[in-house]
């Protein structure tokens, strides 16, 4: 049986000038939302939270949507991607930190968008997300 690998980012959200907006990352044609591996013994939402700051540079967040979480189907070689909902408490610019292990910059550019842009540039198995995340920030 094919071992699944847990991955744990969260979508950032924030509303500006009365709407809603989501912030992705893009590596090479590939947007997404900040997520990375969840470390030995790390609880899955610190993983998450971790990988925020670490590749945004953003660190004051609220959860009005609690720790609800959307996993991804496994993909890859059994990657499973657990997204949790943050909504982003700051007027700080996003900076694109490199990785503290490899010091690489692993994103080439971020946009905070709405959802019809958001779900035009991301992948299906990201579209999942952006869907059950607009659901939730329009529940609010």
């Amino acid at each position: 049986m094919k071992q699944n690998f847990l991955s744990a980012g969260a979508v950032p959200v924030r509303k500006k000038n009365g709407h809603w907006e989501f912030l992705i990352l893009r590596a090479f044609k590939y947007w997404d939302f900040p997520k990375g591996m969840v470390e030995p013994g790390e609880d899955p939402w610190d993983g998450a939270i971790r990988e925020v700051e670490e590749e945004t540079g953003l660190s004051k967040f609220t959860t009005p949507w609690g720790k609800l979480f959307f996993e991804t189907q496994p993909y890859g070689k059994g990657k499973v991607a657990r997204y949790y909902l943050v909504k982003v408490e700051e007027e700080k610019n996003v900076v694109l930190m490199p990785n503290p292990i490899t010091g690489i910059v692993e994103h080439h550019e971020y946009r905070w968008v709405k959802f019809d842009v958001a779900h035009d540039l991301v992948v299906p198995r990201i579209q999942e997300v952006i869907v059950w995340a607009n659901r939730l920030i329009n529940d609010l």
